[in-house]
């Protein structure tokens, strides 16, 4: 797609939204607001409520950030209410206010969704894209869809012959007809297990359960937040390592170099805080000090899945390296996190590519992409 003439290229900017990561998608929705070119771009910041209204949320990186412990940012649902509306001529930002008959934005070129967890990085809102026939950044529908939900991701994986955790997953309706047969079935993985729900991120409601007494709090938890579960058998002594993988202009695919989270003090695994907060509880390798001939796996590994599942655009993939020296692909994800903080803008800032860079080569790859089926 050629820059339209005689204007900046219009990126409506999309975050929020009705998930657990709704403080998350803000955050990382401030970072890219102001990393953003604004001299190539006109940047329109579109928020999702938690109840899912859509509005004109304000251009104003600062007020997207965690400012303390429990102090998390949020959409202000009361703002003027804003909608995509399909045109002949394309596909317009439309806002309503109630003083007021609707008005025109103009023209969306393409959409940067920042939006994590459910009703947003799973496929559904991409599909709304499509049928909008906007064009957009990242994965499609399938891919988003199958990389939210841990259980088929790792199904698909499996089929493309690559490693993953044994695991099993857990509904809410045999939870609460069979407890019992749950517990049976999960306890033949062998403790320690980690619980988490199948289509949640940020590591929210995850937990570890050591033995059996565990189980139960551990399951209700995820539970939670996701009537689907999955209970995986837990790496014990493996490193958490990760790579970056982006879409190239030419159509294959780079990767980054991989980067390695060490826990300390009393987190025992890359919980919340210890992702959000990291001053007080991870160290961070980047890039990752790794024994002879390991990265180049891992990255062969990572283009790999990016590859399998169908992903466009971005993803990060996270390992285990086991102690045995074998690498274990533990999930895809589709829409990284983008705070400064995050893993995937230091790994490519390490494989040099800066952030601003990397906001503007994903806008290109989106503007690049055909809509429709490709």
């Amino acid at each position: 797609m050629n820059a339209p003439t005689g204007r900046r290229i219009r990126v409506a900017v999309v975050f929020g939204g009705r998930s657990s990561e709704h403080a998350i998608s803000c955050v990382t929705a401030g970072s890219v607001l102001q990393a953003i070119d604004r001299e190539k771009y006109d940047v329109v910041p579109i928020g999702i409520a938690t109840d899912g209204r859509w509005v004109l949320e304000a251009d104003d990186p600062s007020r997207h950030r965690i400012t303390g412990p429990g102090q998390l940012p949020s959409v202000d649902g009361e703002r003027a209410s804003v909608s995509l509306a399909r045109t002949a001529e394309g596909t317009e930002l439309v806002v309503s206010e109630a003083s007021a008959p609707p008005r025109a934005l103009g023209d969306v070129d393409v959409v940067f969704p920042l939006l994590h967890g459910p009703w947003g990085e799973d496929g559904t809102i991409q599909g709304l894209f499509e049928m909008t026939d906007v064009r957009y950044v990242g994965s499609g529908v399938l891919a988003s869809a199958l990389c939210m939900d841990k259980a088929f991701m790792k199904v698909a994986l499996q089929a493309a012959g690559l490693p993953v955790m044994p695991s099993e997953t857990v509904t809410a309706r045999e939870w609460a007809k069979d407890p019992q047969s749950v517990r049976e079935r999960v306890a033949t993985l062998g403790y320690p297990l980690f619980v988490k729900p199948a289509r949640g991120g940020s590591s929210i409601g995850i937990a570890k359960a050591h033995t059996a007494d565990e189980i139960d709090a551990a399951i209700e938890g995820a539970l939670a937040h996701d009537p689907k579960v999955l209970v995986e058998v837990s790496a014990e002594g493996a490193r958490e390592v990760e790579c970056g993988v982006l879409e190239a202009l030419d159509g294959g695919v780079d990767t980054s170099l991989p980067a390695e989270i060490r826990i300390t003090g009393d987190h025992e695994f890359y919980d919340f805080e210890a992702k959000y907060l990291p001053e007080e509880h991870t160290e961070l390798d980047v890039p990752a000090l790794l024994p002879d001939g390991v990265q180049e796996r891992m990255r062969e590994l990572a283009a790999q899945a990016f590859t399998a599942v169908g992903c466009e655009g971005l993803a990060r993939v996270d390992f285990f390296l086991m102690p045995d020296g074998s690498l274990v692909v533990n999930e895809l994800n589709t829409m990284p996190g983008f705070t400064p903080l995050s893993m995937f803008p230091q790994m490519w800032a390490a494989t040099g590519v800066p952030y601003g860079e990397l906001v503007d080569r994903l806008l290109t790859l989106a503007l690049n992409r055909d809509t429709g089926l490709r």
